[in-house]
């Protein structure tokens, strides 16, 4: 009589097999165990690398100092973060911000204004480049305007022109001083003379503070340059530099090209411009607020003065 032969492993039990050698012991637990074991997964900006150094910084840590880094290098920072520096106790209110009419020209370098404006404003979500707010610095009510380098390099539009005007009527309207944080690759070209045109109306906005005897100190950021930096951001009281900030109207690398020259180290930085008198005082940003109550408490007491 014939002997059966043996039977190998059905294909269920195969696959059963293969299953249980991969996962090891792990995968005989209940569903429910496994995912305890679930991997946790780590945010993707818990780091942030220097621009200078190329460290990796800690988050938290570079946010406790203020965006500034070990290195010094001051980072770019957006409205809120500088409100929430430059006001007593992050205390503020903000102040809306005229609206205008968009993309008068139709203009399209490869892609509509339009998406342009509407990508800016969904990755800072701000409406333009403008931030006004109303508070106290060192103890003396103050309009701080803020220009968000973040939305479209913080370039002068119309929008931001109106911005500034808003802002100084509410100086004005309060008679408190005004306060200009600066940051800005220039006019914004898809507006075409449009964006030309503020730089004539922030500096009467300016000629307005000045007649009524208020001050308006200016603070610049890196990078301030362009028109900006040939209206609004020359005409103030006082001028206030954080450390190693871009300022000048063209760049270094089309100033080089120009002349055929090489220029000197630090051209067009904070620290140089201190030296040559177009800036009165490199401030590093923990000593903003206090240095900025000091020069305010000073220029409206003698403003109270003249009054009397």
């Amino acid at each position: 009589m014939a002997m059966a032969e043996p039977q190998g492993p059905k294909k269920g039990d195969k696959t059963k097999v293969a299953t249980e050698r991969r996962g090891g012991w792990l995968s005989r637990i209940a569903p429910g165990v496994r995912g305890a074991f679930a991997k946790r997964e780590t945010p993707e900006n818990l780091w942030v690398k220097c621009p200078d150094t190329g460290e990796m910084i800690y988050r938290s840590d570079l946010e406790a100092a203020l965006w500034v880094t070990p290195a010094g290098r001051h980072m770019r920072i957006g409205p809120e973060l500088r409100f929430k520096f430059t006001f007593d106790e992050a205390q503020f209110e903000v102040l809306p911000t005229p609206a205008v009419f968009e993309d008068p020209l139709k203009f399209s370098d490869g892609k509509s204004y339009k998406d342009r404006l509407a990508a800016a404003r969904k990755a800072t979500g701000e409406q333009d480049a403008m931030a006004i707010a109303f508070g106290k610095v060192g103890g003396v009510p103050a309009v701080a305007l803020v220009q968000d380098f973040a939305f479209m390099g913080g370039s002068l539009g119309m929008a931001a022109g109106e911005g500034f005007i808003a802002a100084a009527e509410a100086a004005i309207e309060r008679q408190v001083p005004l306060v200009a944080f600066t940051a800005a690759g220039g006019a914004r070209m898809q507006e075409g003379a449009l964006s030309l045109m503020q730089m004539a109306r922030t500096t009467l906005a300016i000629n307005q503070m000045k007649d009524v005897g208020l001050p308006y100190v200016v603070v610049l950021t890196d990078p301030t340059t362009g028109g900006v930096t040939a209206s609004y951001a020359m005409l103030g009281d006082v001028h206030l530099a954080e450390p190693g900030a871009l300022i000048g109207f063209a760049g270094p690398r089309v100033i080089e090209q120009t002349i055929r020259e090489t220029l000197p180290p630090g051209f067009q930085r904070s620290e140089y411009l201190v030296e040559k008198g177009m800036v009165d005082r490199v401030t590093p940003r923990k000593e903003l607020p206090a240095v900025l109550g000091s020069i305010l408490g000073t220029l409206m007491m003698g403003r109270g003065l003249k009054a009397a």
